[in-house]
């Protein structure tokens, strides 16, 4: 399971190791947080330099692992959490101490997430309140996580690959939909690293749940197997919702694609509190 933390409201990418059950994190997300720099792997460098014991070990604690990046799956230095409070002891940071603690935080929430899974669902929830998302919004956005899980599980029966060709399906859905694929429609909103859905108006999450709902329906339905029969069937699902979206626009005179993104949208609300 990959996945986004938040630190000092920063994103962290980290990645849960179910043999071991524990939490990796990528290093260059920790020293840009802790240290501020533009250039993690400059700073690693030099770090690695300064203390000679660190450098020594640090293919034992700082493993090479797959992680989800713009570009697809990388390659990236990750860390436990007890090879980044060996890090730590090399940063002259004042986020250290509070960051020791947040690291201790994650590892405890897990453990309890796997005993109950509802509390995943509960602090998912709590995150987006604080950072300002409506009860409206948050509702919707849960819903259309569901509607993937359900999606990715019908697509693992049938012989679908993860990550990669997980990635090529969506974007079928999503072209047909919206005309765009996520990475054009980021580019439409000045997205980077940012998750897409979580810089959609109300509107797009709901062509965007529609897109994969009708893919799910189609695929119980014709029970495709491998890669090629379900980019066929992820067509069809998201030509459901593109149709619903056109029939829309066609009415109201209002395109549904948005370039707002959630930060914009949150500053047009502070000025209308002023």
């Amino acid at each position: 399971m990959n996945t986004i933390k938040l630190f000092d409201s920063k994103n962290i990418r980290s990645i849960w190791n179910e043999t071991e059950e524990k939490w990796y994190f990528v290093v260059e997300d920790v020293i840009a947080i802790l240290t501020d720099s533009k250039d993690p792997k400059q700073y690693i460098k030099r770090m690695r330099m300064r203390d000679s014991e660190l450098s020594k070990g640090w293919v034992q604690f700082v493993p090479t692992l797959k992680v989800e990046t713009k570009g697809g799956l990388q390659k990236m230095g990750c860390s436990d959490s007890k090879g980044l409070l060996r890090i730590i002891q090399s940063i002259p940071s004042p986020k250290a101490e509070p960051f020791k603690r947040w690291l201790a935080q994650v590892g405890s929430e897990r453990i309890d997430e796997i005993e109950n899974p509802e509390l995943a669902i509960q602090r998912t929830r709590e995150t987006y309140k604080l950072k300002g998302y409506s009860e409206e919004w948050i509702e919707k956005r849960m819903r259309s996580i569901a509607i993937r899980e359900e999606l990715t599980d019908e697509w693992s029966q049938r012989g679908v690959k993860a990550h990669k060709e997980y990635a090529i399906l969506t974007a079928q859905i999503s072209k047909s939909t919206f005309g765009l694929t996520p990475a054009e429609y980021k580019e439409v909103k000045s997205l980077k690293r940012e998750n897409l859905r979580d810089h959609m108006s109300d509107l797009e999450l709901i062509f965007s749940m529609l897109g994969e709902a009708s893919t799910t329906a189609i695929v119980k339905t014709q029970n495709p197997t491998g890669f090629i029969e379900n980019k066929k069937v992820a067509k069809q699902g998201g030509e459901v919702a593109g149709n619903a979206r056109k029939e829309l626009e066609k009415k109201t005179g209002k395109t549904i694609i948005s370039s707002e993104n959630f930060r914009q949208i949150g500053e047009k609300k502070q000025k209308k509190l002023k």
